[in-house]
């Protein structure tokens, strides 16, 4: 007899529907209110978006305690004093003597000093090279992204022309006249292949009046030049304006900070220590049957009564004071912050022990905290090197070598000739030591082993040059058998 086929019953369909009944089910309670349409990168971020998200970061940047020091620590770690140059010239592609390759690159780091260092690279003459990376790199993670404009203007006593002009997001906006241009999404005009070919910048975005726009070529057209530079970090692709780090957690932080200021007056207002006398008379009369006159009756109803530190106050006739016990200090106050920590600082990739500056746990623990802290920073310090740092250092280069500062052959005839000038390195802040011994230790041992050269160790452990460290070496030496 032959075997009946299995039918496909309602039960099979439904394990068959496999993430139709998980997180794709349209029954489940759950997913109710859950926004299941797929939008564009444009639509999730345009223009009102972009605008509410930034005044927001903004806003707890200026009053939330928590975001303000994540910034805060972000911008220390991975900017601290500034990240500095190391020129690392190409010799495979050069050929020059070991001599040659140290004199080259000693020089580019001296004339770069000599711009850097000083408030010449500002268009607006206020800081100086390393300032401007930490105000620009903070801007990124406020308001989403940064720009930064990279004209020439000659001034009087100045040797370079390169200056830097950081530009605020909001000025970064759509024309009117170009609001139904497909081209133009959010302040940036793109080409067939989505690639920005130019910036809309308005002069006054708070100006009530008329306001006036400004187009700044993406790209020099003779030369492909980079006369716009934009920090941001991408989350889609296609994307062309950032979000700030703290969007994620707008919610929760505001959240926080209302809860901590209300626990924090509620501990204030149990702290006061008041005395009430309660005045026992009718309201009909004084204590010896004489009337209340108008006045004194007007005395009583506008009476402020207020608690404070040691006050003594009289209630009026007929007024009592029944206070309720408000229990404060929380004593689970400190256990919510730190959970809540704990969520917000998965989010901006912070573990809570640096999010708090509180490491109380053991040696393993917070050194685990501070190494996972600083895979981040590490990352971060590569994105600001690659947008922002190297760009700028090609155009000091050109200006340099087409000035005659700096000797280089080939650099404008040959591509890779040139490319093997720029190669650089940058070096900054490192990420400290919990104990210094053992760190110094498993440094002497990379350098044994062959894993590592001192040159890295150096700026790994101390963020120093180690061409500076060996020279005043010497000069110690010196001194030392004088």
């Amino acid at each position: 007899m032959a075997k009946k086929k299995n039918k496909i019953t309602g039960k099979n369909l439904k394990i068959a529907k496999n993430y139709a009944n998980h997180g794709a089910s349209k029954q489940k309670v759950v997913f109710k209110g859950l926004d299941d349409t797929l939008k564009s990168v444009n639509t999730d971020l345009g223009k009102e978006v972009k605008k509410t998200l930034m005044a927001r970061s903004r806003e707890l940047w200026m009053g939330s305690p928590l975001a303000t020091g994540a910034l805060k620590k972000l911008r220390t770690s991975v900017i601290g004093s500034g990240l500095r140059l190391k020129s690392s010239v190409d010799n495979s592609i050069l050929e020059l003597s070991i001599s040659e390759k140290k004199e080259i690159e000693n020089k580019i780091e001296k004339i770069w000093k000599l711009w850097a260092e000083t408030t010449e690279c500002d268009v607006e003459r206020t800081s100086n090279f390393y300032q401007i990376q930490q105000l620009a790199f903070l801007t990124s993670l406020i308001d989403g992204e940064c720009f930064a404009l990279l004209p020439f203007k000659k001034r009087v006593g100045e040797i370079f022309e390169l200056k830097i002009q950081l530009i605020e997001s909001e000025r970064c906006m759509t024309p009117p006249e170009k609001a139904n241009d497909p081209r133009v999404k959010n302040g940036v005009e793109l080409d067939s292949e989505n690639c920005p070919t130019a910036y809309w910048f308005c002069d006054d975005p708070y100006s009530i009046t008329k306001k006036k726009y400004r187009r700044v070529e993406a790209f020099g057209q003779k030369t492909g030049r980079r006369n716009v530079l934009m920090i941001l970090e991408k989350e889609r692709i296609g994307q062309q304006r950032g979000v700030p780090i703290l969007a994620p957690v707008i919610e929760s932080l505001l959240q926080l900070g209302r809860y901590t200021h209300s626990e924090l007056t509620a501990a204030v207002v149990s702290s006061y220590f008041t005395v009430f006398l309660e005045n026992d008379k009718d309201l009909g009369g004084t204590g010896f049957g004489e009337p209340i006159s108008d006045s004194e009756e007007k005395d009583h109803s506008e009476k402020n009564i207020e608690m404070g530190p040691g006050v003594i106050t009289e209630l009026p006739a007929g007024m009592k004071i029944n206070l309720a016990n408000p229990t404060r200090p929380n004593t689970a106050f400190d256990g919510f912050v730190k959970a809540m920590a704990i969520q917000i600082g998965a989010a901006l990739e912070l573990p809570h022990d640096v999010l708090l500056n509180k490491f109380d746990s053991s040696y393993s623990a917070s050194r685990a905290a501070l190494l996972e802290a600083w895979k981040m920073y590490r990352m971060r310090r590569a994105w600001i090197i690659a947008d922002f740092c190297n760009p700028i250092f090609r155009e000091f280069m050109d200006e340099a070598v087409a000035k005659g500062f700096i000797e280089a052959p080939g650099y404008f005839e040959n591509p890779l000739v040139r490319q093997a000038y720029l190669n650089c390195k940058w070096y900054g802040a490192t990420q400290g030591q919990i104990d210094p011994l053992k760190e110094v230790t498993a440094a002497k041992v990379r350098l044994e082993t062959g894993l590592s050269t001192k040159s890295r160790e150096i700026m790994e452990l101390y963020g120093d040059d180690y061409n500076e460290v060996i020279a005043q070496r010497e000069i110690e030496k010196e001194e030392g058998n004088a």
